[in-house]
């Protein structure tokens, strides 16, 4: 989200061609858009349970990196949505902060991100009694399962990585080996947990597919060990499937509206934060971008601000799209600024009451991340062990 836990396939291998030389001779078939639409409940049935064992609720899993304040772009594209997710599954949302090292970073302020967007998940309405909330890094079967995809996957399916590419324009020479290799611990994140689905806005679905193509060369190198009496069904790992999100998977940038809303941003102005104050939002919404045309309006590939800033106002008000911008489709950009100024402020304000009361309590949260953890290791490690086994690790 959302510096989402979703890495980077590309879909344009997965479009180029049908299937591929598998490891042993066999063809795996990419996972193609059309692949994942394909099946999709029958990949979910056969992850519910183990084989003579309770079913279980699909399991969902997502995270954000802990880099900077929480924006509006990350809860409407991202977390509001988890919210709803936590009654129908089995939910485990994770603050990826091992994404974070990626990059130049601060430790100082990684830590301090890493509190505060556990704060910004609990405020935002994620419930740890019904959701696995954690630190990724607190739980080291991330790190061993991302070197053992890491030694299995392919140069050339990294190297064709768009954000890898774009990434690196930016760092030039003192760009990272861990950068190139990031998305093999994206995939492990996911792979880790046995997720059945992962959220992700329409935009995105292609970050799924190089996860999907390494479950599937993982399932083929190793069918024939696969661990027997483990409910696993000849399968080792499950192949995830998205979960589109609707209304707000996509919040632009407040200073063009054809780009995301983005923490790694450098203007701070194109972005409203959970910490923002309501002078901060005040400042932010008179001084965001707009054009010269009277009157608000949805869907005018010419007015992307219009549209960006009308969506947002209707999120806030938690309305149609429809029925704001007959609302608003006369009013001027002074009048409409003040509608969508104090739509943020009413919006936002039980929210950040929550959120600086989580803050001001480090004790709790950190109790409530160490449950999480637990909850984790328990899944993670299973699966990891299902891994080593299948790949021929001595087990003492």
């Amino acid at each position: 989200a959302v510096a989402s836990l979703c890495g980077v396939a590309l879909r344009k291998r997965g479009q180029a061609a049908r299937g591929r030389v598998g490891p042993r001779g066999g063809v795996v078939r990419l996972a193609t858009e059309e692949a994942v639409k394909e099946k999709p409940a029958q990949e979910g049935e056969e992850s519910e349970a183990a084989e003579g064992g309770p079913k279980r609720k699909q399991r969902v899993l997502s995270g954000v990196q802990p880099t900077g304040d929480l924006h509006l772009g990350n809860y409407f594209g991202a977390i509001a949505q988890w919210v709803g997710m936590q009654e129908d599954y089995d939910c485990f949302f994770c603050i990826v902060d091992l994404h974070a090292i990626t990059v130049p970073h601060n430790p100082r302020e990684l830590r301090r991100s890493t509190l505060s967007t556990a704060a910004a998940y609990l405020a935002s309405g994620i419930d740890p009694e019904k959701s696995t909330v954690f630190v990724q890094s607190s739980v080291p079967q991330h790190a061993s399962l991302n070197w053992l995809l890491t030694t299995q996957t392919p140069m050339n399916w990294l190297s064709r990585a768009t954000q890898y590419k774009e990434k690196a324009v930016k760092q030039g020479e003192s760009v990272c080996t861990g950068l190139f290799a990031y998305p093999v611990l994206m995939a492990a994140d996911i792979l880790l947990y046995g997720a059945n689905k992962v959220p992700v806005g329409e935009d995105q679905q292609e970050h799924l597919f190089l996860a999907r193509d390494i479950a599937s060369r993982m399932n083929e190198l190793y069918k024939k060990t696969v661990p027997k009496n483990k409910g696993l069904r000849g399968r080792l790992l499950t192949l995830p499937e998205p979960l589109i999100g609707k209304e707000g998977a996509r919040v632009m940038a407040l200073d063009n509206g054809r780009n995301k809303m983005s923490k790694s941003a450098p203007a701070p102005d194109s972005r409203i934060c959970f910490t923002d104050t309501p002078a901060d939002i005040t400042r932010k919404i008179k001084r965001c971008t707009t054009d010269s045309i009277t009157g608000v309006e949805l869907n005018n590939p010419e007015r992307p601000e219009a549209n960006n800033l009308l969506r947002l106002y209707a999120l806030c008000r938690r309305e149609a799209p429809e029925v704001v911008a007959e609302e608003c489709k006369d009013d001027n950009w002074g009048i409409f600024k003040g509608k969508l100024t104090e739509a943020l402020i009413a919006y936002m304000a039980p929210m950040q009451d929550k959120y600086q009361r989580f803050m001001d309590d480090e004790p709790y949260l950190r109790s409530q991340l160490e449950i999480g953890r637990g909850r984790a290791i328990e899944v993670a490690s299973q699966t990891l062990e299902n891994v080593e086994e299948a790949m021929g690790f001595y087990r003492f």
